[in-house]
């Protein structure tokens, strides 16, 4: 019933902005807050639970009215004076939602996180993205808002680097929900009264049904292994980040992303960037590490990383990379399982980290042991460098098999020619594995060439069906198999003796290149692969028949040292980086409010109303 007669009144004023309802109640809230920093000082539990239920209701009726009404009838119900008239809203109605939309920021940044504040501060980041979901109803990209005004100008500004900041540790420090009744307030047994304790029991009440189960909240388990605050200040801190630039202001909440500095630099601030400030990278690079099952949390480490110099300078010189690299090649193992944009993320996050020699050569050196998730063989003992090469791998098959997505294999293929240069001591399963995907990639090849045949043959005695575009899917084929003999031709020229498993794979299957050889695609980079496989095979005729694999290797270890690298052709370095696409707000602007959709503890939006993405998509 509670929830029928809540509706009914949403209803009431939405129709009727004359009663000024709603700007009422955000006045008594404004009037309240002033209180809040010393009630929280004080313990004062009845003061904070009024002030978070007045919020509560307010970020309810915005919800509702954002959903259903441009931002001019929303103006509406932020005041109303029948003495001014029916039209009379503007500079008071804006005075209102700044001081709203100030007074929110100033509560998650100033107000200390307690027990009994933590209600109020998760309410008031929910409340920030409420004002700001208007961009779910629009199908459009919105580039001017009267929300991303305040946001980024006037009194909102100053409090960028505080808020960017405050977020930043929300989500490190991974705070858990207090149990039911202790944030709000406790029962009072001497005083208070009936009235006061029957309040306590709703207050508690409500806040159960919206965090452990309402309509629209996830379910009770995931939120008892996560922090609800964590998790909406992500969010919010994904929103703002994404905001499009105004013509003449950049995104204030981008450019406090990209210049944060770790508190240990000791370096002067520029002048260039007022909203700059420092934080704990040991603790950020903790809290990344332990949350990337997440897309919000891998989006994050990605911006960080993109666009932040100081993060990708110091997670480049941890000597735990492993910590962080593992739960992105988790993601990317489990490819079925993720929706596509995560796994994009996740290797775009790869394909950043190759860029930099000096993690291409340590990630040989780190040594791990049993990973229990590769399920297609027991790995005992490999380097995360081997296993990297393996999950790379088996992403290009599966996309190869499945989703035969171009942009997935150019990053996929980028990634490894920028490590093929410091490959070092190969597991002798990836050495398997990347002759082995060579071999898929050939089989494939030859299908094609004979379809293409077979067609034009048929097509000979008639001119009415067009001819399927084999041309196409060729020229796409061949582009993979020329990025993978580059690849194993820049391992071969660069590191040849630090990997005998990959010379010993490519004799198994020197077969698989015979055909490549003379074609005018691969000519020039054949010439080392076939002077290399020649090379090694004359060794081995020489040493005898029924060799076993231990004395293969060690022939293999011999003539690396023997063979005159001078004869080795030399070839451009492997290098690729990443450069986001022209507009990238049209990808990631609707990702972002997808995991809104899909994430926001406790808060609802009807599908049928949502114009941005699609369900699916989402």
């Amino acid at each position: 019933m509670g929830a029928n007669s809540s509706s009914i009144n949403s209803v009431r004023i939405e129709k009727n902005p004359r009663t000024g309802n709603l700007g009422s109640l955000i006045k008594v809230f404004l009037s309240r807050t002033k209180e809040l920093k010393i009630s929280a000082e004080c313990q004062n539990h009845l003061f904070i639970w009024q002030a978070h239920n007045a919020l509560f209701i307010i970020c309810c009726l915005l919800k509702v009215f954002i959903s259903r009404m441009s931002e001019e009838e929303l103006q509406l119900h932020f005041t109303y004076e029948e003495k001014a008239g029916p039209s009379s809203y503007g500079a008071e109605c804006e005075d209102l939602i700044e001081e709203l939309l100030c007074c929110l920021i100033q509560l998650i940044v100033e107000i200390p996180l307690l027990d009994i504040t933590y209600s109020i501060s998760l309410e008031a980041v929910t409340t920030l993205i409420v004002f700001l979901s208007c961009q779910l109803f629009h199908k459009e990209i919105l580039r001017e808002s009267i929300i991303h005004k305040y946001l980024m100008h006037g009194r909102c500004l100053a409090y960028t680097s505080r808020l960017v900041k405050t977020l930043l540790y929300n989500f490190i420090r991974q705070e858990r929900s207090p149990p039911p009744g202790t944030h709000v307030f406790q029962q009072q047994t001497d005083g208070g009264g009936l009235l006061y304790g029957i309040a306590s029991g709703v207050a508690t009440g409500l806040w159960t049904v919206f965090t452990l189960g309402g309509v629209g909240s996830k379910a009770s388990a995931q939120l008892e292994q996560c922090s609800p605050l964590a998790s909406q200040s992500l969010l919010l801190l994904l929103v703002l980040a994404n905001l499009t630039d105004t013509p003449d202001t950049p995104n204030p909440y981008r450019q406090a992303i990209m210049s944060f500095k770790n508190t240990q630099d000791n370096t002067a601030f520029s002048s260039s960037n007022p909203h700059a400030f420092q934080i704990n990278f040991n603790s950020l690079y903790t809290a990344l590490c332990e949350q990337q099952k997440s897309d919000q949390a891998t989006l994050l480490l990605y911006m960080l990383l993109h666009q932040n110099s100081n993060v990708r300078t110091y997670v480049l010189a941890r000597t735990d990379i492993e910590n962080l690299v593992l739960p992105i090649l988790e993601i990317l193992y489990h490819v079925e399982e993720r929706n596509s944009h995560h796994v994009y993320m996740a290797l775009i996050i790869l394909l950043i980290l190759t860029e930099d020699d000096g993690f291409n050569r340590s990630i040989h050196e780190v040594i791990l042991k049993n990973i229990t998730w590769y399920a297609e063989r027991v790995l005992t003992e490999i380097s995360l460098g081997s296993l990297l090469i393996l999950v790379v791998i088996r992403t290009i098959q599966y996309n190869m098999t499945r989703t035969r997505d171009k942009y997935l294999h150019t990053n996929c293929l980028a990634a490894l020619a920028n490590m093929s240069a410091q490959f070092r001591s190969l597991h002798q399963y990836a050495a398997q594995r990347i002759i082995s995907l060579f071999s898929l990639l050939s089989k494939k090849h030859n299908k094609v060439l004979e379809q293409a045949t077979q067609s034009l043959r048929g097509s000979l005695g008639s001119n009415d069906s067009p001819l399927p575009d084999y041309a196409q899917d060729l020229n796409v084929i061949e582009e993979v198999i020329r990025m993978m003999l580059e690849i194993i031709n820049s391992c071969l020229a660069n590191s040849l003796h630090h990997n005998p498993n990959l010379v010993y794979a490519l004799l198994y299957k020197r077969d698989l290149f015979e055909q490549f050889r003379t074609h005018p695609s691969f000519q020039d980079i054949m010439q080392n692969i076939d002077l290399v496989i020649s090379f090694f095979s004359s060794r081995l005729e020489q040493a005898g028949a029924e060799l076993s694999v231990e004395r293969v290797l060690e022939i293999i270890k011999q003539g690396a040292v023997a063979l005159p690298k001078d004869r080795l052709r030399k070839f451009p370095e492997l290098k690729f980086k990443y450069v986001e696409e022209e507009q990238p707000e049209e990808f990631f602007i609707p990702y972002v409010w997808s995991l809104v959709y899909n994430s926001a503890v406790a808060l609802y939006w009807n599908p049928r109303d949502i114009q941005l993405f699609t369900m699916d998509s989402g």
